[in-house]
């Protein structure tokens, strides 16, 4: 499939720099006033391809994934409780825990030890959401996805390139989810 049939959006602002987004499993086109983009499109047909299949293939597994349904007060609580759990058995501290709606990640973790937490982690399995928060807390100890950071990680999660995939599987589930009624799977 070419980038020609796949659908887009074009999005013109005040840019320097054109860019591609597909956060939400839909192409989006970020172009500076004037851009043709059908230009653009061609010139990255080969990631638009790419990147369309990969989309693609983590909704098809994830068909038997299911979304869960919490209240604001049963996340938050669940939230509150792993970040205590983790810190206590890393020895660390946060500073304050955040919670909003976000784009592009499930987390993050800042220099001044503040959690933000997207509130669409809320349809994820409890398995993954502990994954998330010990990775965001480990990155207090190291700032960047190197070995170091990853053997951190492997102690506790020896499986994390499964739990890697499966957040992406999540993320386009509930991204397309959440532009229309959460299907059928809610528990």
């Amino acid at each position: 499939m070419g980038p020609d049939l796949i659908k887009y959006k074009v999005s013109y602002r005040n840019v320097k720099y054109p860019r591609l987004e597909f956060k939400t499993g839909e192409l989006l086109l970020v172009l500076p006033y004037g851009q043709d983009p059908k230009v653009f499109l061609e010139k990255h047909r080969h990631w638009i391809v790419k990147k369309n299949k990969f989309i693609r293939e983590c909704l098809n597994l994830s068909s038997d994934k299911e979304v869960v349904k919490r209240t604001d007060e049963e996340f938050k609580g669940l939230i509150l409780s792993l970040v205590e759990k983790i810190c206590k058995e890393l020895d660390l501290r946060i500073n304050k825990v955040y919670f909003r709606q976000m784009r592009t990640k499930w987390a993050s973790c800042s220099k001044k030890r503040n959690l933000t937490i997207n509130k669409l982690m809320r349809y994820l399995p409890e398995y993954l959401i502990e994954y998330i928060v010990f990775h965001e807390i480990t990155h207090i100890i190291e700032r960047r996805h190197n070995k170091r950071f990853w053997g951190i990680v492997a102690k506790r999660f020896n499986n994390y390139r499964e739990l890697e995939q499966d957040l992406f599987r999540y993320w386009f589930l509930i991204q397309l989810s959440a532009c229309r009624p959460i299907p059928f799977g809610i528990k």
